[in-house]
């Protein structure tokens, strides 16, 4: 065994039995913002032998107060978080074997991208993907575990289909976009995001060296500016007629082939175009055509171009364009429309 995990063997609930069942493990987590790069950079130290890391978003200069696996010069050249993570994590433990997507987590590549592990964690910023993860889960009786930050506030729920409510038993549907905070509307600070992920980080540990009775399977919930915790025993959510774990009607997993993706990102300003057939061109291609019409920055994962006064598309290889600067469905659609084509 490895000396880097000594201190982890020495540990006896994992032992070096339950070391050799991380190392065996597969665990997926879905968003690298906050929340994930902690959950990546503990299931990575911690030796979890496989680690698919999925975001579609890049590096910001704001997001360098909380998300602790980037840098400036990752903000400065636009590099997607996965792949940044990717490259970080790679040094600290050359050991794990480190999958990053640079994708928008949907109904079309859900089942694909989850369908293969032993733990689905939960990064994301928004509660539609956290239904789509429900889904999943619950069809293909994969455990998850919930978490979520914003200002000082914390939550965290381990999910265990056909054992304990699920997402939707708790939660009917998601909320309507801008009727909850996020983080850059009301902002946050770094040590909730740490205690929320490191919460998660241990129930996944001891989801995966098979502790299950040791899971904590309370809904935690914390705000550390005003010294607030609480534990709720949601057993009696268990709804009989939920439409997901009871019914086994997925509907965030099921979505229209024949349309379009187009969301706006709450608290962002900015808009998601997500085709169905995106036109296959490669990066070098729009930079060549959109040059003459605004200025353009492209590395090898992304183009940025601006396309008017506080205006901005952000182009993938993939065919995903977020439009930055409004959150005018109609008039990003205007924009795709006139630059890209539909």
């Amino acid at each position: 065994m490895d000396a880097r995990y000594s201190r982890q063997v020495l540990f006896s609930p994992i032992g070096l039995e339950g070391q050799r069942k991380l190392i065996g493990s597969r665990v997926a987590i879905v968003g690298m913002g906050a929340l994930g790069t902690v959950l990546a950079n503990h299931m990575v130290r911690a030796g979890v032998g496989y680690v698919r890391l999925i975001d579609r978003d890049f590096v910001e200069a704001s997001n360098l107060q909380r998300q602790m696996l980037y840098d400036e010069e990752d903000a400065a050249t636009m590099t997607p978080k996965a792949i940044a993570a990717a490259k970080r994590l790679q040094l600290v433990n050359s050991l794990v074997t480190i999958e990053p997507h640079v994708m928008d987590l949907n109904a079309t590549n859900a089942e694909d991208l989850l369908g293969d592990v032993d733990l689905i964690l939960d990064g994301t910023d928004n509660f539609s993907v956290r239904f789509l993860i429900n889904d999943v889960s619950i069809k293909l009786g994969i455990p998850w575990i919930y978490g979520g930050a914003v200002a000082s506030r914390g939550v965290s729920l381990t999910i265990l289909p056909g054992q304990t409510p699920c997402l939707r038993c708790l939660f009917t549907q998601a909320p309507a976009a801008g009727t909850t905070e996020t983080c850059d509307t009301a902002g946050v600070i770094g040590g909730i995001i740490h205690v929320v992920a490191s919460f998660q980080a241990t129930e996944a540990l001891k989801l995966l060296v098979s502790a299950t009775e040791q899971l904590n399977l309370r809904m935690q919930q914390w705000d550390l500016w005003f010294n607030q915790h609480s534990a709720i025993n949601v057993t009696s959510a268990l709804k009989a007629d939920c439409p997901a774990c009871a019914s086994k009607q997925y509907d965030y997993l099921e979505t229209d082939m024949d349309s379009d993706t187009i969301q706006s990102l709450c608290g962002r300003n900015s808009v998601q175009i997500h085709p169905v057939l995106p036109a296959a061109k490669p990066l070098e291609y729009w930079e060549e055509r959109l040059k003459p019409l605004g200025p353009v920055e492209r590395n090898r994962f992304l183009l940025k171009f601006q396309a008017g006064p506080d205006l901005y598309m952000v182009i993938f290889p993939d065919g995903r364009v977020l439009v930055q600067g409004t959150d005018d469905l109609i008039q990003a659609k205007s924009l795709y429309s006139r630059y890209i084509g539909m």
